[in-house]
């Protein structure tokens, strides 16, 4: 190496949570870090994301755990409900069950409000830090660097280079080529609701996965409590662009859960009836390495996840916090290559295991859903390998 690590030059292709979370904790250890993000400002698209404790040690390692507190909603548990009688089929509890057994909270967050905790976190620490309209084309390495291509022709010159840009990552694509891209046959609806507009008491505290026969629908709280968001995976033959910011018609989510609980009725008559996005949900199997000597990825860029296990966000935490502590302790090729043989399997199973949720969630009969559930144990099944890893402090191999 030609320099210590703590003076390495980070650059970081892409300003979304992961890529944040990664900039965030390097700069936290003194690395001297560019983020350059394709888009005019900083901002993310309004939904909900679920953090669990194994990610939420991370944030709260960044100083974020009094503004965490202030927009989050700490849920009691994960509900799995019938579609049409609203019968509980499995309920695995969250809560103070959850922060006892994990040694930090579940939450729900806005993306947004997550995301400007992420960025204000960065700008405090570097003010000069994120780059605003630069797209990445491309890199070049070498033994001695890497450059990172942008679209206005300029160049950027580091020593690592992390490829944080998403499923349409410039970087992944020169790393990998391109991948295999499947239709999993569901297109995923979204929206957020003022909990104003819906009766006192729908729903409790809670995550509830609506269970029923070639669909599923997600609603839990947001923005300590304001918000409702509502997810709905809808089977449906004609695959369509995979944009969060694509609209649809309201009547079509209306007829795609007709018949369905009158709770999910409720919620869906409250949605602003030009607020209404729909996007494909395609699946990409995991790969086996996603380095180059100098170059890496990060999040969905390295491991795209299907949304049936609410985990993306998680994953690309935890990548920020174990990329930066392999950074910390070995030379750059050594680094990337320890990161990612400690994110592989781990990550690979995420995307297997939510690839395959999407069955449990679809059954139709219901004395083998009751059946599956109970067989399956969801409760213990993620609290033992899902949530109690830490990644600021999980031995690295």
């Amino acid at each position: 190496m030609t320099r210590m690590n703590n003076e390495l030059r980070v650059i970081i292709v892409g300003a979304g949570i992961g890529g944040l979370t990664a900039a965030a904790c390097l700069l936290g250890k003194g690395y001297r870090v560019r983020v350059h993000e394709q888009a005019s400002a900083l901002g993310e698209v309004g939904a909900g994301i679920q953090t669990s404790a194994n990610a939420v040690k991370v944030l709260y390692a960044l100083g974020l755990r009094d503004e965490l507190e202030k927009v989050a909603v700490r849920p009691k548990a994960f509900e799995f409900r019938r579609f049409d009688t609203a019968e509980l089929m499995h309920r695995i509890p969250l809560g103070e069950q959850h922060e006892q057994a994990n040694g930090a909270p579940y939450y729900h967050l806005h993306r947004a409000d997550l995301h400007d905790l992420l960025a204000r976190k960065v700008h405090a620490l570097d003010p000069d830090c994120i780059t605003l309209n630069a797209r990445a084309e491309g890199f070049e390495e070498s033994a001695s660097g890497v450059t990172l291509k942008l679209a206005d022709g300029s160049r950027v010159q580091g020593d690592v280079l992390i490829g944080a840009d998403g499923i349409k990552s410039a970087i992944r694509a020169q790393l990998l080529g391109e991948a295999p891209v499947s239709y999993t046959g569901d297109v995923a609806w979204r929206a957020v609701i003022p909990v104003a507009r819906l009766p006192a008491g729908i729903m409790e505290r809670v995550s509830t996965v609506w269970c029923g026969p070639k669909k599923h629908a997600v609603m839990y709280y947001l923005r300590a409590g304001e918000l409702m968001n509502f997810v709905g995976l809808v089977e449906h033959g004609q695959p369509e662009t995979e944009s969060w910011t694509q609209k649809r018609p309201w009547e079509e989510l209306k007829q795609d859960y007709q018949g369905w609980h009158a709770d999910i009725q409720t919620v869906i008559d409250a949605i602003d009836r030009d607020s209404c996005y729909r996007y494909a949900l395609n699946n990409r199997p995991p790969v086996d390495n996603w380095s180059t000597p100098r170059v890496t990825l990060l999040g969905d860029s390295a491991h795209p996840t299907l949304p049936y296990m609410a985990s993306g966000a998680v994953m690309a935490i935890e990548d920020a916090a174990v990329l930066a502590r392999c950074l910390e302790t070995d030379a750059v090729h050594e680094a990337l290559q320890r990161y990612q043989r400690n994110r592989l399997e781990r990550t690979a199973r995420i995307v297997n295991e939510s690839t395959a949720s999407r069955g449990l969630y679809r059954i139709e009969d219901e004395d083998e859903m009751r059946r599956t559930f109970q067989e399956k144990n969801l409760t213990r099944a993620r609290s033992e390998w899902l949530y109690t890893y830490d990644p600021l402090a999980v031995p690295l191999v």
